[in-house]
Parts: structure tokens; sequence; C-alpha cells
């Protein structure tokens, strides 16, 4: 029986974290197995902020595919592209962005959270270029260049692509029924917040990369804010009002292992200092295996390049079916 058919991609803005990992690839690598998955590096979207510093454009790219890769996506059950190497989402886009209101762009919620952090930055002023201004209809374009029937995302991402589904509905009413309006498909995959109890971004340089070495992650596991009412080592411990370390343990450590932490917490019987070292123990022993295999594309990125050039190449095949499909609806010579 045929899959159904999902698209997701993210921007190639550097080396990936743990949110990242937690968030978003662990679902991926669940759900190649069961649907027919188009995952692409969003170099274009990159574009929307990134328009004057494109030097490195080309290697986060890779690093991020690199990232993806060690976590386990696998080229032989899903399609991994780079969106600029697929010309007819460009295509698309125009005859999307042709009957899109513009009211419809003005009023999503994610063009408005980016534009609220542009007019923050220093020497961005009020202005938000064309390109920014027209990344829903883009969005679109890449979800619709494959036909997708789910959008995997998170609860808090539903309403970014209602823009979709509903330039999908004007499309159909306007040329005929083509496209499906894809549905979000909801994750349940683990939230994790920076070491500073805030949203993780290496922005906020509270992160830790999938790529760290063992070393830089105990290090940075060791300022991760613990419970603020004890000060010595023999205090009563709070663990459910630690920030960050105690939350961690229940997402990287057993069943057993949260309730001995817990335990010895209360009791004060684990120190934080001491509990963050066997943190940064645990989180070292998951990644090993994910920064060993990133290791081996690191060091042969001719590999990743053909992973992206192949599946670039299967990528066109299908959005040159669909294209063929939307140009003879529109009536285009």
């Amino acid at each position: 029986m045929k899959k159904q058919v999902i698209v997701s991609g993210m921007r190639p803005t550097g080396k990936l974290h743990l949110g990242h990992y937690l968030g978003v690839i662990q679902n991926w690598v669940e759900l190649q197995d069961k649907y027919d998955c188009y995952f692409f590096a969003a170099d274009w979207h990159a574009l929307t902020t990134k328009y004057d510093k494109t030097e490195d454009l080309r290697q986060n790219t890779l690093d991020v595919v690199m990232d993806w890769l060690a976590c386990g996506l696998d080229p032989e059950k899903c399609v991994i592209y780079v969106q600029s190497l697929i010309p007819e989402i460009a295509e698309l886009n125009i005859y999307l962005g042709m009957i899109t209101p513009q009211n419809w762009v003005e009023r999503d919620p994610c063009l408005k959270d980016m534009a609220k952090i542009l007019k923050t930055k220093e020497g961005q002023g009020s202005q938000i270029n064309y390109g920014l201004m027209g990344y829903p209809v883009l969005m679109s374009a890449d979800i619709m260049m494959f036909n997708s029937d789910y959008i995997p995302v998170g609860i808090d991402q539903v309403a970014h692509i209602e823009i979709t589904r509903d330039i999908a509905r004007r499309f159909n009413n306007l040329y005929g029924e083509f496209f499906h309006e894809a549905k979000p498909l909801l994750n349940n995959c683990s939230l994790i917040c920076g070491l500073d109890g805030n949203k993780m971004g290496k922005s906020f340089n509270n992160d830790i990369k999938i790529s760290d070495t063992a070393e830089e992650t105990s290090k940075k596991v060791m300022t991760a804010i613990t419970d603020r009412s004890r000060l010595r080592k023999d205090d009563l411990g709070h663990p459910d009002e630690c920030e960050v370390a105690f939350k961690y343990w229940k997402i990287f450590g057993t069943e057993e292992e949260v309730q001995t932490v817990r335990h010895e917490c209360e009791k004060g019987l684990r120190g934080c200092a001491q509990c963050k070292r066997c943190l940064g123990d645990k989180i070292n022993e998951k990644l090993a295996p994910i920064r060993e295999k990133r290791k081996y594309y690191e060091q042969n990125p001719q590999e990743v390049e053909k992973i992206l050039n192949e599946g670039s190449a299967k990528a066109r095949i299908k959005a040159q079916e669909v294209l063929k499909e939307v140009r003879k609806l529109v009536k285009m010579y």
C-alpha cells in the first residue's frame, strides 16, 4: 500500500543541539519507517534573515545533515535534499504567491515572531525584506511540492501551517482538486530547556550540541541551574524545584536512576555538583554512538555530498511530476 507523504525541514544555521535532537530528529527517525518522508535543508529560508552572512551557508548545510545522519536518518528510508537544488519549488512559490492575499501572509504567527526578533536587533530597524515577507508562501510551496499529507510539528507550531492549508484550499477552488490539505502530525518528543532554564539556543550560549565532545558536554552540564535553595551538599533538596539538572535526569536517566537521584537529593545525600558530574556522564553515554557516527561523516564529507546530490535528484523527479500537473491546471503555456 502506498505510504502517505511527510515533508519537513530545518534552516541550516549551524551545528544542531539537544533541543533539535529531542524535539525534532528523534521523531523524524521514527517517521521514516512509517511514511514516505522528505527532509530538507532549507537554505533559501536561511537567506530570509541571513542574506548578508552567506559565507558559512554551505558548511552549515553539511553540518546539519551530518547531525541528521548521525542521529539515525537513513537515505535508504527517506529522501534528504537541499531546498535550493529543487528549482521547481521556486516556480510553485510563484504560482502560490499569485493567489495568496496579503492579509493572510501578514497574520501568519511565524512571520510575526520572526519580524519581532528582527526589529529588536541593532541595525534592522522596522524594515522587513520581501523574502521574509513571503516566507509563509515559500513554506507552503515546500510542503505542497510533494503533495504532503502530514507535517510533523509540536503543539506550539500547529497555527504556523494553517496558511498552507488555506493556500491549498484556495488553489483547489480556483483550478480544480489536486493538492492535499496537509494536516499537522503532533510529535510526543521530550522538550529540553537550556542550561540556564530558558529556551535552548546557540545564540543564548546555553546549549549542548550533538557534536560537542564529552569534555565540552561535561563542562557545560556543570553550569546547569539546580535547586537554588540548597547552599550546602547536605541540605535537603527539592528535585521538582531544580530548574534544569533534574529535568535533564528525567530525559536521559532510567526510571530507577531518576528515583535514586530524587531520593538522594531529598535526603541531602547527593550534592548538586556530584549530581551534575553524574548527569554529564549519563548524557555522554547516550550520545557516544551518535558522536562516533558523526565523526565518520566529518572525516568523509564527500559521502554527505553524495547523499545530498542523490536525494535532491530523487526529490526533483517527484517535484517535476507535481509541477507538470500544476502547470496544466493553471493553464500555463
